[in-house]
């Protein structure tokens, strides 16, 4: 709630208007191209024409203006020869128009260029060679902008103070006491071809608590409660549940965690990108589209039947970047 809608849109104003109305991976997948569209053009107002719950995230990390719903636009009548609403005209004419949506349609794009003749159409799904984010970038940035380029547009986002307090209220609420080093498990994904065996997930809590005697936290997102209830059946260890909270309140229950462990995911995108350390666990078949963040740590595992050597390897990987994170912890204590 509380977004514009497009009758509220200005006319004449300098904006730039990106149409993704994909899963919440893969718009995330996005930031390092949002980054450099805005810094092409600092002073265009950035909307974002996504999924309701996603436009809003990107929202509240700063990453666009504003967002609206993708599917309030109408710009399905672009694949026709219907011209969309006087809403979604006023939206687009005139604009710098990102689209990575609609690109198979070469109607589509010629509509949309009509409307808007500084339009880019390109595909949501990357060329050969290249990872989704790499993708992503390179449809909107110069090639010369080359790898330093790249790499600018990879630092984790900043959590403003207020979800980062919103973050820590949601931990302390699932039993957290604000002290002891937090892990998060997500053991869900969209599809069931994405998700590592829970029992994998119960070997993993069992470990970190034995060697590290941190707080697992288990997350379960809207589509997540049998794997969740699978894995508390298999826990024993203790562990707290954190239920849904809205996407933003997540990344600040992530900024505080000491490591995120999770399948190849939206939200393990989104505890990527807020710079903790980040295990995702992916199928082979699907690395093009492992983060852009470069604290994201990318572990293969087989999803037919758990696997002893996948289970020694993420078990390896999580006290790795657990103990990696203590030292810089004591380090940055020594120095204060």
């Amino acid at each position: 709630g509380g977004e514009p809608s497009p009758s509220m849109i200005e006319i004449n104003v300098s904006r730039t208007v990106v149409l993704h109305p994909g899963a919440l991976g893969d718009v995330l997948l996005a930031i390092p191209a949002l980054r450099a569209l805005r810094a092409d053009r600092p002073d265009d107002e950035m909307v974002l024409a996504a999924q309701p719950r996603v436009g809003t995230l990107l929202t509240s990390l700063k990453a666009v203006d504003r967002s609206l719903d993708f599917d309030t636009l109408g710009l399905h009548t672009l694949f026709t020869e219907h011209a969309p609403g006087e809403e979604s005209r006023r939206l687009i004419a005139g604009a710098r128009v990102v689209s990575w949506f609609g690109s198979r349609d070469a109607g589509f794009a010629r509509r949309l260029r009509s409307l808007a003749p500084e339009s880019v159409v390109a595909s949501s799904a990357p060329a050969e060679g290249l990872t989704v984010w790499e993708h992503l970038l390179a449809s909107v940035a110069p090639v010369s902008a080359g790898a330093a380029g790249a790499e600018a547009r990879r630092e984790s986002i900043a959590l403003d103070a207020d979800v980062v307090d919103a973050g820590r209220r949601a931990l302390t609420g699932a039993g957290w006491d604000g002290v002891r080093p937090v892990v998060i498990l997500h053991p869900g994904a969209g599809g069931v071809a994405k998700r590592w065996a829970v029992e994998g997930f119960a070997l993993l809590a069992e470990a970190v608590a034995a060697a590290f005697g941190g707080e697992i936290v288990v997350h379960e997102g809207p589509a997540d409660r049998d794997a969740v209830a699978s894995l508390f059946a298999r826990l024993r260890v203790p562990a707290r549940a954190l239920v849904d909270p809205p996407l933003a309140t997540l990344a600040g229950a992530v900024h505080h965690a000491a490591l995120w462990v999770g399948n190849d995911s939206g939200v393990s995108h989104l505890a990527a990108a807020v710079g903790i350390p980040a295990l995702v666990l992916f199928v082979a078949a699907n690395l093009g589209w492992r983060s852009w963040a470069p604290a994201a740590r990318v572990r293969v595992v087989s999803v037919d039947a758990l696997a002893r050597t996948d289970v020694d390897a993420v078990i390896a990987d999580a006290g790795d970047l657990l103990r990696s994170r203590a030292q810089r912890v004591s380090l940055a204590r020594g120095s204060a």
